[in-house]
């Protein structure tokens, strides 16, 4: 198997528009192509500021990179974040303003269990 962890620190007031656009855009085309979602988590750190993540399980390595290829050759997709970005400032306004830190994650498990990794 492997995990991914995709990461985000976004500003309070962004954080609802953040979670309804991964709801309903994003959440759709991944498992649409085979990614798993474990779970996907937020934390407020007390500053302004909310740590947003989530957690995918794939197969294999290989199945996750031939996964994030056809999603980023899905058009219809590519369209929808395309203009989801535009109505709330486009992609720079928004990576200026409102998301502050972007991390995608390799993770790796650290419990065994009769000699097998869990």
């Amino acid at each position: 198997m492997f995990y991914r962890r995709k990461h985000y620190t976004v500003k309070n007031e962004f954080v609802e528009i953040f979670n309804q656009h991964f709801n309903n855009t994003n959440l759709p085309n991944q498992l649409k192509h085979g990614s798993r979602l474990v779970g996907r988590w937020m934390k407020d750190n007390q500053d302004g500021t909310t740590e947003i993540f989530a957690i995918w399980e794939y197969d294999s390595y290989e199945v996750y990179v031939e996964i994030e290829s056809n999603i980023r050759s899905d058009e219809a997709h590519v369209k929808r974040i395309r203009e989801w970005y535009e109505r709330h400032g486009g992609k720079e306004y928004i990576g200026k303003e409102y998301i502050l830190e972007v991390r995608n994650e390799a993770i790796e498990s650290t419990v065994t269990y009769e000699g097998k990794t869990v």
